[in-house]
């Protein structure tokens, strides 16, 4: 499935992140273009979308973050992102 493989994708960038982060415990305010630069290739492939530019991944990050503070779900951030990603570009599996 489309949103397992991506919430993989996010989790181990999330893992990424936080190790390049370290120390500030992760923080980073331009996290959404980290993320872009880290899984941009693979996320084209696994969303199947190969024009999707940075600009619109970075969007998406920022919109599905916005939404995942707004609503506070019960699952895991990757997860609710993967989900997200799949709406908002029209690819859910």
């Amino acid at each position: 499935m489309m949103e397992d493989r991506l919430a993989t994708l996010l989790k181990a960038a999330g893992r990424a992140h936080h190790a390049a982060y370290a120390a500030t415990d992760g923080a980073d305010p331009e996290w959404p273009i980290w993320y872009t630069d880290h899984i941009i290739d693979e996320a084209r492939g696994v969303l199947d979308v190969p024009g999707l530019t940075k600009s619109q991944l970075i969007a998406a990050l920022v919109d599905a973050d916005l939404a995942y503070q707004e609503q506070h779900p019960d699952q895991p951030w990757w997860e609710f992102y993967a989900d997200a990603f799949a709406v908002r570009l029209g690819r859910r599996s």
